[in-house]
């Protein structure tokens, strides 16, 4: 068993089917704590199926998520897409939105959604159209949406894939930002170096199962399982990417 968010949340025996295909096999897992956890593995591992599943929008097959001991999911958590889904509306519009769905009443709505725009550098485009934002201001969006929700735990699922150098820089410190105001994060990455940089944890996954959960340290200068070790050197299907 493993330790990374707030909460904590614990898998037990979990096992998800996208039809006649078993994405995840049986998995135990218990994530505690504030510490980073980055999840990896190749393509196909079933990185985004488990933080969908964590997250609530996937139904568990066989298996149960909990919550402090609960199956029911909290309000106090959101995910971030690594496309995100945005609504035919302003950037300020997307974020107040969220917030009206969570109950947050319209003065506080306004004053939030500011603030969050304010904290991903795009209070300058509170009124432009969503639709016509660049990829990385996107994602900034999508995360400014989140982090106005004030959750406890967020979910990230490849947030800087498909961005330039620069607009993936920008996602790493806000992402920063976001860790140092007390939200737990857990993530994943084809990105080596920016798991190295932000996560505390791995949570390594082979063909849908754990075969490692280990602090980043040990994972990165030695890890204990041998798919683990063979991701490491490129030798499994896809190549990972060691950015700077």
């Amino acid at each position: 068993m493993a330790s990374v968010t707030s909460l904590p949340i614990e898998a037990r025996g979990l096992t998800v089917r996208l039809g006649p295909h078993a994405a995840l096999h049986g998995i135990d897992l218990r994530l505690e704590g504030e510490a980073p956890v980055a999840v990896l593995g190749a393509n196909g591992a079933g990185k985004s199926v488990l933080l969908r599943t964590l997250h609530g929008l996937l139904a568990p097959t066989e298996g149960t998520v909990l919550w402090s001991g609960s199956i029911q999911r909290p309000r106090d958590q959101a995910m971030v897409f690594q496309r995100p889904v945005l609504l035919r509306r302003s950037t300020l519009a997307n974020v107040e939105y969220a917030l009206a769905v969570n109950g947050v009443s319209g003065v506080e709505r306004r004053s939030r959604a500011g603030e969050a725009l304010a904290r991903v550098g795009l209070d300058a485009l509170a009124s432009r159209p969503a639709g016509v934002l660049s990829g990385g201001e996107q994602q900034r969006l999508a995360l400014a949406r989140a982090w106005a929700l004030r959750p406890r735990v967020m979910f990230l699922d490849e947030p800087t894939a498909s961005l330039d150098p620069a607009a993936a820089t920008e996602i790493e410190r806000i992402i920063g930002e976001i860790r140092a105001a007390g939200t737990a994060l857990v993530f994943t990455t084809h990105h080596l170096g920016f798991a190295r940089r932000v996560a505390s944890d791995i949570v390594f996954l082979h063909e849908g199962r754990v075969t490692e959960k280990t602090t980043a340290e040990t994972f990165f200068k030695k890890p204990r399982s041998a798919e683990a070790a063979a991701f490491l050197r490129g030798e499994l299907p896809w190549q990972p990417s060691h950015d700077s």
